[in-house]
């Protein structure tokens, strides 16, 4: 057993990380751990964590060092995650004096922040200095899908991992073993994914989630005409509303009641003196589930680029496996009545559309010009 057991296809960043945790490596005080969603990121770098705190020095998994911060209960690990669109200066500025502080049990103290992309230009210029000249004891650990999404000063001062996206056999072994997921499914799960872990878990274990997905893409590859393409797009941002506006309420509802609880606020009525932190939690709800939004967009976007692919695929004949085998019959259908510089061009307008929503264009209007444009292809 060791820390490192789900950090899977990352051969080359884990051993620059146990070199660097070992007595007689060199330990930067900050790491940019960079790498695509679902290359597993946050886990590397709690793993990383959880080894600079190991009794033994290696990442045992067994001891208590290990078992604590793995479970985000060590005394000196801080693990930041967001599901809002930003991280705060506020939330900054409280990281920041938490590095300041000594380490209570351990020898380090370690910070990691999930998702460091999402703060702003003001932000990192909080957190500079402390990156700049932490105390001895201080590790910091950001993670992002790359370099360039942080501000130049602070990625300069950053010792730099990137992970490469594991292939679908190294997932699919992974739910197997830790998830105890069916083989077969384990691999068709993992192939739909595209390496991304977090995914290919969920299309293993949440009953419908793969069909969903498949019919997903034989809607795409059954467009005709604007009308479609127009109710289509219209059906899958309400879609992704629904699911996102679930997710939101129940921490929503979570944060109110732990909120009360802190307060001693007994029958529901919250005083004059505590409506604006009140108000501040309905805001970062209706944050976090624009954030969910355009995640459950994304999660499309990226599968019908890969349906695209393997249409690519076959009018080239290069005799790559199918990311979509469970509807191959439409992807051979489409191959044959369109042409290769079409689907290249459609792909590109696939990477346009997340560039937009990211970019805060309505994803209403973004997904409808991209299945507009598919469904002209398709005629």
């Amino acid at each position: 057993m060791s820390v490192w057991d789900d950090v899977v296809g990352q051969e080359q960043a884990v051993a620059q990380f146990q070199r660097a945790a070992s007595p007689e490596g060199s330990l930067a005080q900050a790491w940019l751990i960079t790498g695509p969603p679902g290359s597993g990121r946050s886990t590397a770098a709690r793993a990383f964590a959880a080894t600079l705190q190991c009794e033994h020095a290696t990442g045992c998994g067994a001891c208590q060092a290990c078992r604590t911060v793995l479970a985000n209960t060590h005394p000196d690990a801080t693990v930041v995650a967001t599901d809002k669109l930003s991280i705060s200066k506020d939330d900054v500025r409280a990281l920041v004096l938490t590095a300041q502080r000594a380490p209570a049990t351990g020898r380090h103290r370690v910070i990691v922040v999930e998702d460091a992309d999402r703060m702003s230009a003001g932000t990192f210029n909080v957190l500079l200095k402390s990156i700049e000249e932490p105390p001895p004891a201080t590790v910091w650990m950001l993670c992002a899908p790359s370099a360039e999404d942080l501000a130049p000063t602070i990625r300069s001062r950053c010792r730099l991992v990137t992970l490469a996206v594991p292939s679908a056999q190294v997932v699919a072994e992974l739910l197997v073993r830790r998830n105890d997921v069916e083989p077969q499914l384990a691999e068709r799960s993992a192939r739909a994914a595209q390496g991304h872990i977090g995914l290919a878990l969920r299309y293993a274990t949440q009953e419908g989630a793969l069909d969903a997905r498949e019919e997903s893409a034989r809607t795409l590859l059954g467009l005709r005409g604007a009308g479609e393409a127009v109710l289509a797009a219209q059906a899958l941002v309400e879609r992704a509303t629904a699911e996102a506006k679930t997710h939101a309420d129940a921490v929503a509802e979570e944060d109110r009641a732990a909120f009360m609880r802190s307060a001693g606020i007994e029958d529901g009525k919250v005083p004059p003196s505590l409506r604006s932190q009140m108000k501040q939690l309905e805001e970062d709800a209706q944050r976090r589930q624009t954030r969910l939004v355009r995640d459950v967009l994304d999660r499309y976007l990226l599968d019908a680029h890969s349906v695209l692919r393997d249409v690519l695929s076959v009018q080239s004949g290069s005799g790559g496996e199918m990311v979509n085998p469970g509807v191959e019959a439409e992807i051979r259908r489409a191959a044959g009545t369109g042409e290769g510089r079409i689907t290249l061009g459609l792909l590109e307008a696939v990477q346009e559309a997340r560039a937009r929503i990211a970019g805060n264009v309505p994803p209403l209007l973004a997904i409808e010009a991209l299945l507009a444009r598919v469904a002209v292809s398709q005629r």
